[in-house]
């Protein structure tokens, strides 16, 4: 069975670039095209597509208004493409809000130089929102889960898992939160929980580029009762301030006297993911062992379990974001396969949890 896509783009030849790189790939069929928003909208509602790839700007109707539109009427994933600008980020970041589960950067010398990495990069996203669908809502009573309950969804290896611990007061010295696709929707959920005063500093590693991570962190700190910034080379932490590593960039922490310094540095070659939720808790895991509670967000791939490993050694505690609501259940599943998640809990959950730490 393949995912079917609609592509919405106001550019002929992206439309056609973005079809064959889809119908490039035997899981996807490209079923329909649309120029413009309101396009989109009736073909939505006529092909019943399994994912939408829409763009921002475009003549008639824009791309937010349709995806508001779109998960108002017949509700179905959709990823956006945006400019690398901070207008374009500020743009996808909208479109989120409005019920978008993804982004891609809209980069035509990549498309022309880089086809092939563009078109497996393309191709993997759209087939992982077409495969999970939209993340479910659970209501307000919705229970947490042990980390044993696992085992019937992901296999005996979760059966390994160690039995949910409890935080001893004092415990937590640091709140740290790694995430990928979806996350800058379950980011805003979690971080506007927490109250004016947070007694914790948080280290937040979502993977973004590094375009799009100052405009994030301005929206966040908006929203938020908390400070949101972006983080920067050297700085001190401070309670009370969620720090967002830059794109393109890796973040670790050095001890400083009893305080915890910010440490910046560029990506090096080879290094799947800029910045990389492992290399962050790996730092943590030296610097501050036992010390620090870690949440692993909706994400594709696996980056954070080998991090979360080496917390879990120390005597830290890891947290994850449920199945249910996740966009795309793959961070989360796989620190839960290795075995190494104290608690599962619904998004909606999670920054509550947060805010009542001790």
């Amino acid at each position: 069975m393949s995912v079917r896509v609609l592509v919405v783009d106001d550019s002929g030849f992206f439309r056609r670039r973005l079809t064959e790189m889809l119908n490039s790939d035997k899981r996807l069929e490209v079923v329909g095209e649309a120029a413009n928003g309101q396009e989109a909208i009736d073909q939505a509602r006529k092909l019943n597509p399994d994912v939408i790839t829409m763009d921002i700007e475009m003549p008639v109707m824009d791309g937010i208004t349709a995806v508001r539109e779109i998960m108002r009427r017949t509700p179905v994933p959709i990823i956006m493409f945006s400019s690398l600008s901070r207008e374009g980020a500020q743009a996808t970041f909208d479109a989120m809000e409005a019920g978008a589960l993804d982004y891609l950067p809209k980069n035509f010398a990549d498309i022309s130089a880089k086809r092939e990495e563009v078109a497996q990069l393309l191709c993997a996203r759209v087939w992982q929102l077409g495969a999970s669908g939209l993340p479910h809502k659970p209501s307000a009573t919705a229970q947490t889960k042990p980390a044993s309950t696992l085992a019937t969804r992901v296999g005996a290896a979760a059966t390994a898992a160690p039995r949910s611990k409890t935080l001893r007061k004092g415990q937590v010295k640091l709140v740290a939160i790694g995430t990928s696709t979806g996350g800058p929707v379950a980011l805003q959920e979690v971080l506007t929980r927490l109250p004016a005063g947070y007694p914790y500093p948080i280290l937040l590693i979502q993977h973004m580029p590094g375009s799009f991570t100052p405009a994030f962190a301005k929206r966040l700190d908006s929203m938020c009762k908390i400070n949101v910034k972006e983080a920067t080379d050297g700085e001190l932490l401070k309670p009370g301030t969620a720090y967002l590593a830059p794109g393109g960039m890796q973040m670790t922490l050095a001890a400083k006297g009893g305080s915890y310094r910010v440490q910046i540095e560029p990506g090096r070659p080879g290094q799947n993911y800029k910045p990389c939720v492992d290399i962050t808790f790996d730092s943590l895991a030296m610097i501050a062992p036992g010390a620090i509670l870690s949440v692993i967000l909706t994400g594709m791939g696996a980056d954070g379990t080998e991090g979360a490993r080496s917390l879990k050694q120390g005597g830290s505690v890891v947290w994850a974001q449920d199945e249910a609501t996740s966009v795309i259940y793959g961070m989360p599943m796989s620190v839960a396969k290795a075995g190494l998640v104290d608690r599962v809990l619904p998004l909606q959950r999670i920054g509550e949890e947060l805010a009542g730490l001790n």
